[in-house]
């Protein structure tokens, strides 16, 4: 008798399907109930179909060759590498820098629907982004890097810009002084108003925007404060960078030592950052959602402190070991988000697919050595020697400065390629609408990163290799 055959393995895509289905008829369902009672109608009840039943078959016969693994057809080809050509009219901002809801907002939120995969639904027309621009007179002077694989994109929307740029500023002025008085120029230079627009297109509202452009400060306050330019050093990082990460992840402790630590969380502007921003990020944010960026979050306090201990050491990693480190240490708790802020979510079981965190790691590592790249000369003024790419690749590999440089750029662009074909097939092989708008939002946050690197000439210049 020949020896049995294992069962075929079985797909996790129909379930996943099965169960993003259900989840989206019961949403549509109790949309439709809403919009019957704001226009006036009786009440009723959701009435959502059972989901089909996805059962595994049972195992084949010993004598019975294995029926073939269960495949769903071939869906459409998706483009994900541009972001949506959608944007959304930017209502009159509050007077704070809060979602709460109004009677109004609750209408427009159900005329306007943002859930999942539901961009294509509004009932308020949506303008055409407008086509790639012209820089700006503020903007003009910054270049691309000759050879970095990249898109152009379009100017950010003034009028976003300039209203996220006033709300970050109260934000970090009156709610967590987050700097002094003397740092106002670097604060302003950094421009995260026009960064954080030009990476969010899709983002529904201006409040959206702010929960982006919170972390972001907070990140970089921490990065600031804690690492590098203003009193940062590698010694005792660990546990700065622990108690500072008890502003995203709450210690439950005892009643005795509880205060004690939510006082500490006031201690410093890192601190506060974080805690004013995470809880922003909460009120929008699903549980999966916070959850999914505390976890970003942590790996990047781990990239921080393997740079720490090379400082400490006076060790030059070699190049793969430096890749791995910016694997962690890199922009990824950004784009990661970028649901969050455009209103909708990617729910839990497709974010965690191995392919789907490929994807993700590959855009955090592309975009992070597009900052290698653009503050190169930055870091070569600063004192102490500051480790990137061209630098490790010189030490390590034996190349002069523009050897070393250049062959950083054919790093990037292979990143950005395996980025771009990853995020092709995934959507692919996922037809499921947030996936397909995650991709995107990841792609046009890649692209809106390179853009605020290029054009912001008050940090950055290029090196004369060319």
């Amino acid at each position: 008798m020949p020896a049995p055959e294992p069962t075929p393995p079985q797909s996790s895509l129909p379930a996943t399907a099965a169960h993003f289905g259900a989840h989206v008829l019961s949403a549509a369902a109790a949309r439709a109930c809403d919009i019957k009672a704001a226009v006036g109608g009786p009440p009723c009840v959701p009435s959502v179909p059972a989901p089909p039943a996805v059962s595994v078959p049972p195992p084949p016969a010993v004598s019975a060759p294995p029926p073939p693994a269960a495949s769903l057809p071939a869906p459409p080809a998706v483009s994900v590498l541009a972001p949506p050509l959608v944007s959304v009219p930017v209502p009159p901002p509050p007077d704070t820098p809060t979602l709460a809801a109004t009677p109004i907002a609750d209408l427009e939120r159900i005329l306007r629907p943002n859930g999942l995969g539901t961009a294509g639904l509004s009932l308020i027309p949506r303008e055409q982004l407008p086509t790639p621009s012209e820089p700006s007179e503020a903007t003009a002077g910054g270049k691309p890097i000759p050879g970095l694989y990249h898109h152009q994109v379009a100017e950010p929307d003034p009028v976003r810009v300039e209203e996220v740029s006033r709300r970050i500023k109260s934000w970090a002025l009156d709610e967590v002084s987050l700097y002094p008085e003397e740092w106002a120029e670097q604060f302003d230079g950094f421009s995260v108003g026009r960064y954080m627009v030009g990476c969010h297109p899709d983002a529904p509202t201006i409040g959206h925007l702010m929960i982006a452009t919170r972390l972001m400060v907070a990140e970089n306050a921490v990065d600031d404060c804690y690492c590098e330019d203003h009193g940062g050093s590698p010694v005792g990082l660990g546990e700065r960078l622990l108690l500072a990460h008890t502003a995203l992840d709450p210690v439950y402790t005892t009643e005795e030592y509880q205060a004690p630590w939510a006082k500490s969380l006031h201690a410093d502007a890192p601190r506060r950052a974080y805690r004013s921003a995470m809880s922003y990020f909460g009120q929008a944010a699903s549980a999966s959602q916070t959850d999914r960026y505390r976890h970003d979050m942590a790996r990047l306090h781990l990239g921080y402190l393997a740079e720490a201990a090379w400082a400490q050491l006076d060790h030059v990693p070699e190049v793969w070991e430096y890749l791995a480190m910016r694997q962690f240490n890199n922009f990824r708790p950004c784009p990661t988000i970028t649901d969050t802020v455009g209103g909708y979510e990617l729910p839990a079981d497709l974010h965690a697919q191995s392919a789907m965190q490929k994807v993700i790691a590959l855009a955090g590592n592309a975009t992070t050595i597009v900052n290698d790249l653009y503050s190169y000369t930055k870091e070569l003024d600063a004192p102490g020697r500051h480790l990137n790419l061209p630098v490790v690749i010189a030490e390590r590999e034996g190349l002069s400065d523009r050897d070393a440089y250049l062959k950083s750029v054919d790093v990037h662009n292979d990143l950005m390629h395996d980025f771009e074909s990853n995020a092709a097939a995934l959507a692919a092989e996922y037809p499921v609408p947030t996936v397909q708008r995650f991709l995107r939002g990841v792609a046009a946050w890649v692209d809106g990163n390179h853009h605020w690197h290029q054009t912001n000439t008050y940090r950055y210049s290029l090196p004369d290799f060319w």
